[in-house]
């Protein structure tokens, strides 16, 4: 291999791959993402893909995407196709596009085998007794009365399972270990159920299927997978993925590695748990912002680059840990300041009518595009008589340090003037409707000749040229930081945040923002970063917030 091993700073698995390369057990490194199609993927699955198809890279070696969908009952083509779509639009190429229900004859004929060495039998029991019979941690389990049928039996019996000769749930068959071995794992556990249910890849051919601890080390096995990397979870299975690989006559030898897999604050990765959220109606769908899901953090406004160099920074390890949001948060902030075009968006429009500022007058003034970035260019923004700044940049009554407009006092207004409060205007019920000010015409950015210094810079919109459009401001799906820490007796459910999605009808946007095409970044001047949605026109601008502009991953750094 013509390359520098990376040894220096690297995690525990990049440092058995580094020593598998050297000692020559292993001469080219071979990975697999191994996704079931039985919901969309999160941001857990992610931290996978990057990790296996980022082993593949820096080492030169290859990476599969294949399909675990040995379960016709979840399995369908809506979840394989968007599986697919996130990984490329992560950025990732696969050496081969598999399938687990490709290798069904090879499993069968394994189990056959197994069947023929005494160690597979067809069990009779039911699941409830199987269970039952099961043991505890500190009980060895109960042999089966179907143990210790012959061979030939179970041949017979095997293969009358799979030519539908037993109705689903009759019997199972099951791997002949050890019923008092401390890993409860390898007690006999059951390879091969019925289910008598077209699969959506493979069609009729098959009313029995595998287990998924009987199917992964094979399919390892047959693609030729060096490095089997798995979450913590499936640690205790790694005995029998080992003791089914050991016990047939297998192409290649794989094994099998774990990392702690990421758990983030606010969020639940249980793909049960938010399929029930879509089901529910609790979420618009699989990709709503909210999501923790790929599909919705590319919905959000993230962007591939922010995902994997978040991937990448939280780093692998196997100690379980909780990863802070905000630090996802951070991330997508960060780029973003470098790479969105800045625009005006006023979210809750207050009026201001400047009474000294000539009618019908359309002022035309230079904003930069960027100012990170020279290269992002100008454009123009239309001033004029009346504008609209937000609600809360003015108070009645304002406290001793509240900077921003109220009567008597004046503030800048971005790009354009200084203009001082003189004047409020009141509905019936009291509310402010109207604010009146006079502007200072010497005042005007870059070429301000008042000389005068206001602590307040306020953005706005014309009303001549102002847009409305609809914005929607995502928080966290869940109250409670760390949902392992649920009251007993409670549920996720019983933390849903109602505030999780506030839509604003009446927002008012500078014109050029409606010529944004779908998933396009913006940062709105002091509210935060925005997207236009997939469903955004320009007939209709709607637009998600990624993340407001307040960096509070930064802050606790500093306080650390």
């Amino acid at each position: 291999m013509n390359m520098e091993l990376p040894e220096k700073g690297a995690n525990f698995l990049e440092q058995i791959i580094i020593d598998d390369l050297k000692s020559g057990k292993v001469k080219t490194v071979a990975t697999r993402f191994p996704p079931e199609p039985n919901g969309y993927l999160h941001i857990g699955h992610a931290k996978s893909i990057c990790l296996n198809f980022g082993l593949a890279e820096k080492f030169n070696g290859t990476c599969n995407l294949r399909f675990d969908d040995t379960n016709p009952e979840k399995e369908e083509p809506e979840y394989e196709n968007a599986i697919i779509r996130d990984v490329e639009w992560l950025g990732f190429k696969w050496q081969r596009l598999c399938y687990a229900s490709d290798y069904f004859q090879q499993f069968y004929e394994w189990a056959i085998e197994l069947i023929s060495q005494g160690k597979a039998y067809v069990d009779h029991q039911t699941a409830d007794e199987i269970r039952e019979n099961r043991g505890t941690l500190t009980q060895p389990g109960i042999e089966s009365p179907y143990r210790n049928r012959t061979v030939e039996e179970n041949l017979y019996l095997f293969e009358k399972m799979k030519n539908g000769g037993f109705d689903e749930g009759e019997c199972v068959l099951r791997a002949k270990i050890d019923m008092a071995h401390p890993n409860l794992n390898m007690r006999d556990p059951v390879i091969y159920r019925i289910l008598k249910k077209p699969h959506y890849h493979a069609g009729d051919n098959w009313c029995i299927y595998p287990l998924y601890d009987f199917a992964h080390g094979y399919e390892d096995a047959i693609e030729g997978i060096t490095h089997s990397i798995c979450t913590l979870e499936f640690e205790n299975h790694r005995p029998l993925y080992d003791w089914f690989l050991d016990n047939v006559s297998i192409p290649s030898r794989p094994h099998q590695y774990e990392f702690a897999r990421l758990n983030l604050s606010y969020t639940v990765m249980s793909k049960r748990f938010l399929l029930g959220l879509v089901n529910r109606g609790i979420v618009s769908g699989w990709d709503d912002p909210r999501m923790p899901t790929i599909s919705g953090l590319r919905r959000r406004g993230y962007t591939p680059s922010s995902i994997r160099r978040f991937c990448d920074e939280i780093g692998v390890s196997r100690v379980e840990s909780i990863v802070d949001i905000e630090f996802l948060h951070h991330v997508i902030r960060e780029e973003l300041n470098q790479t969105a075009t800045r625009v005006m968006a006023v979210l809750r429009p207050l009026k201001v009518v400047i009474d000294n500022y000539p009618e019908g007058k359309i002022e035309e003034l230079v904003a930069d595009n960027n100012p990170e970035d020279p290269d992002y260019g100008t454009r123009i923004i239309q001033f004029s008589r009346n504008i609209f700044i937000e609600q809360e940049d003015f108070m009645e009554n304002p406290p001793k340090k509240f900077f921003r407009l109220a009567p008597g006092r004046e503030v800048r207004l971005k790009h354009a003037y200084i203009i001082t409060c003189q004047e409020i205007v009141k509905d019936s019920s009291g509310n402010i409707v109207e604010v009146h000010c006079t502007y200072d015409p010497n005042s005007r950015s870059g070429s301000d000749l008042s000389g005068r210094k206001v602590k307040g810079t306020l953005h706005w919109v014309a009303e001549e040229v102002a847009i409305r459009a609809t914005v929607r401001l995502y928080d966290h799906l869940f109250t409670l930081k760390n949902l392992s820490d649920m009251e007993e007796g409670k549920t996720y459910s019983d933390y849903l945040n109602p505030d999780s999605l506030i839509t604003l009808d009446h927002c008012l946007v500078e014109p050029s923002i409606t010529q944004a095409k779908p998933l396009d970044r913006f940062q709105f001047l002091r509210q935060g970063y925005f997207c236009a949605d997939i469903d955004h026109t320009p007939e209709k601008p709607l637009f998600n917030r990624i993340v407001s502009l307040k960096d509070t991953w930064a802050k606790i750094q500093k306080r650390e």
